[in-house]
């Protein structure tokens, strides 16, 4: 990754053998089971979030509804953004494809979205006919391709047409359909009609290019009409002149020739050889890793997904359902975050409302947190880079505001940010650093020391100054956060555990990076000498870890916020193993606040729990996720959809698996009871450290460890183990029972062995 220069604008009847031949996938079911979603009936056209099927290459995305008689695609593009430099505003919906055919109602329906494949395929029967269709959004074509296929000639006669959410003018000319003069003007969020717009308005755009094979095709009015077709294709684009760098306005060029450069490039390309470049380059990444946490019942395999997922509600014996949801987060991920692309908002990038729940924003008070926890650990950093080069985009824009309204240095925000630098609703003054956390994390996975120098250390050093010029000193000489509050719980007042803990994980990262980098000394030693003064996590009255100075916390209290909880995850001020009484007063603390709880919540309690080596309290969270917090099409919901709770269902799975926060690596911490037997690999680790890690009975029995970089390895485990490399025995000391420290090379694997 180069992070020198700033990124640009983005840029009759059939033998029933016969029928099954021809709409049945062409892959099988790998070690990991099949990891498909699949329906037997097209989506409901109301039930947008529960039931279509996603896709998406970073930026450019749709949700699928699958209908017989009417495909219904719905597109966004994630810079489709109102607002400014002082507002949120709020992410926009773009429009939306339909495809109309005269088809009875079908046979042998089948809708599948393959996440080893990112293809989303539709197979069906009609009048002795089968037929099908495959979708994807590509990456390196920067396109959408949706190709009709049928085992008959002249099988389609269809209409094509394009909507568009913002009256932009659509017409259509030859085989192209365009969305054109497309701008933002004039859309508000949350105002009245007549109030003052916004100070940046973007321009926008979309086309969608048809390719038919046979018959014919006619252009008429605004929609593009197919008579006979025995195949089509169709290719879809759609962009904004955003741009993000704020000296140049946030705008770029218009982005009609991008687009149609794009769609007029693919259209020379057979579908097959752009089908297969997209395979490959998503599979790049989504096949880095892979798990195995048991089998479950082999009828569950043959059930479609809804089917499956309810028959999980009532008998949870199906392993393979939860290994779903953790690559399904995977593939989530890869398509909605990508380098080039803004970072996933709280809907991915699928958002289909103009007035999205919560502005569909970067709410930061733990939800685009959440969404980033897990991509290093599941071994998709490079799905990283668009949440720090968002940051590093915003920054001025925040330290003019933080000088201008509170007078301090550097630079916080409100619980509620935009692509401009915009942020609404309250101050929330813990959120930064909380957002500098995932930063100086990534680090701690990549050792990128161009990445630390360029975005991390830049940004830890000028939050420090925030909080250099606005801690305040008690009677006592402690040092606290004027005027906090813990997110939506509990009043405005001095001390809260919530900026407390963020404050001190703050200085400790900032200290850390100044050493590696070797830069600042005077300011590290500063960091240092305020972190020693910090007011740090209070035992409580009732055993509990306090949410705030005062001891008012209520053992009754069952809110969602868990911001007291911070310390113990996802930061590493508290642990079982290095302040054993703060843990304890942890869980007496998550004990009262109980396991029922909206979707994302429940997926950072999945995260704590294992954080404090509980793997079946952790697992029992996982389950009732699944049970009670997943649409059929498995979106998590808050209610309604929000994407961080998929992702944080992740990186419970990975927390369970291996932890590295201490600085050194946890082997399955937290294995719950209901994974006796299996394997991942590929599992990251802090220090550059790639794992396999094989169990049986509850027990370590392999591990191989690839060394990315170099430099010593800790590694605690319950089982004794011989460590080799490459067949030799590696030296090792073992400064404490059941902990290994040996030296390791760049690009060498070690191999440790269980004895018992």
């Amino acid at each position: 990754m180069n992070y020198r220069l700033p990124l640009v604008a983005r840029s009759g009847v059939i033998g029933l053998a016969a029928v099954l031949l021809f709409i049945m996938p062409g892959y099988a079911a790998g070690p990991e089971g099949d990891l498909t979603l699949w329906y037997a009936q097209p989506a409901n056209e109301k039930k947008w979030s529960a039931e279509a099927l996603p896709i998406g290459n970073g930026n450019l995305g749709a949700m699928i509804f699958g209908d017989v008689s009417k495909e219904h695609i719905q597109f966004n593009e994630d810079s489709l953004w109102i607002g400014d430099e002082t507002d949120t505003g709020a992410y926009q919906a773009f429009g939306d494809v339909y495809v109309e055919m005269n088809h009875p109602n079908p046979q042998q329906y089948r809708r599948e979205l393959d996440i080893r494949r990112a293809v989303h395929t539709i197979t069906y029967e009609s009048d002795g006919v089968a037929y099908k269709r495959q979708y994807f959004s590509s990456y390196p074509a920067g396109v959408m391709a949706f190709r009709f296929t049928a085992n008959k000639k002249g099988a389609y006669t269809a209409t094509v047409s394009l909507t568009d959410m913002h009256e932009a003018t659509i017409a259509a000319e030859g085989n192209r359909l365009t969305a054109s003069k497309g701008s933002l003007a004039g859309y508000l969020y949350g105002k009245p009609k007549g109030s003052q717009g916004y100070g940046i308005l973007l321009d926008y755009e979309s086309q969608v290019l048809v390719l038919h094979e046979g018959g014919s095709l006619r252009a008429e009015g605004d929609k593009i009409k197919l008579d006979g077709a025995d195949a089509f294709t169709l290719l879809v684009c759609a962009d904004t002149n955003y741009l993000n760098q704020r000296d140049k306005g946030w705008k770029g060029e218009h982005p009609h020739n991008r687009i149609t450069a794009k769609l007029d490039a693919a259209a020379k390309r057979k579908f097959d050889d752009l089908l297969a470049e997209h395979v490959a380059d998503y599979q790049a990444l989504f096949n880095r890793l892979k798990l195995d946490v048991g089998k479950g019942p082999a009828e569950r395999l043959e059930m479609p997904t809804d089917v499956r997922l309810a028959a999980y509600k009532g008998n949870k014996s199906d392993p393979g359902m939860e290994l779903l949801a953790f690559q399904y987060a995977r593939y989530l991920m890869i398509s909605c975050s990508r380098p080039g692309s803004l970072p996933a908002n709280l809907q991915g990038l699928w958002n289909n409302s103009n007035s999205p729940p919560w502005r569909s924003d970067y709410h930061s008070d733990v939800n685009i947190q959440m969404n980033y926890w897990f991509v290093d650990a599941a071994n998709l950093s490079e799905c990283f880079e668009p949440f720090a080069e968002w940051l590093n985009s915003i920054r001025e824009v925040r330290r003019e505001e933080t000088k201008k309204q509170l007078n301090r240095r550097g630079w916080i925000n409100h619980a509620e940010n935009g692509i401009f630098g915009g942020s609404t609703w309250k101050w929330s003054k813990g959120d930064a650093a909380w957002m500098a956390q995932n930063i100086w994390d990534h680090y701690r996975f990549t050792l990128d020391r161009d990445f630390a120098e360029k975005r991390a250390y830049p940004l830890l050093k000028e939050l420090c100054e925030f909080w250099i010029d606005d801690l305040k000193e008690l009677p006592d000489g402690k040092l606290v956060s004027p005027n906090g509050f813990s997110p939506e719980h509990g009043p405005t007042e001095d001390g809260v555990s919530f900026d407390q803990q963020l404050i001190w994980d703050l200085f400790t990262s900032t200290i850390e990076a100044s050493e590696r980098l070797g830069v600042d000394a005077d300011f590290r030693k500063r960091a240092a000498s305020l972190r020693e003064r910090l007011l740090g996590p209070q035992v409580g009255k009732w055993g509990q870890l306090q949410e705030w100075m005062v001891d008012r916390d209520e053992p009754k209290d069952t809110h969602r916020h868990l911001s007291h909880m911070i310390a113990l995850h996802p930061g590493r001020q508290i642990s079982p193993l290095t302040t054993p009484k703060l843990a304890e007063a942890a869980r007496v603390s998550m004990n009262a606040r109980g396991d029922g709880a909206t979707g994302w919540s429940k997926a950072w309690k999945i995260n704590i729990w294992a954080r404090l080596h509980d793997g079946n309290r952790a697992y029992k969270l996982l389950s009732e996720m699944l049970q009670n917090n997943f649409y059929t099409n498995l979106f998590d919901f808050h209610p309604p959809f929000q994407i961080d709770g998929n992702f944080g269902y992740a990186s419970g799975v990975c927390e369970m698996l291996v932890q590295s926060h201490l600085g050194e690596i946890h082997l399955l911490p937290a294995l719950p009871d209901a994974w006796p037997e299996g394997s991942v690999q590929g599992i990251k680790a802090r220090g550059g450290f790639e794992l396999d890690i094989h169990w049986k009975s509850g027990k370590l029995t392999e591990t191989r460890l690839r060394s990315n970089n170099g430099g010593t390895c800790k590694v605690r485990l319950a089982t004794p183990v011989t460590l080799t490399c490459q067949g030799q025995t590696v030296p090792a000391t073992s400064p404490e029972k059941g902990v290994i420290v040996f030296e390791t090379r760049k690009g060498r694997e070690y191999r440790m062995l269980a004895t018992e």
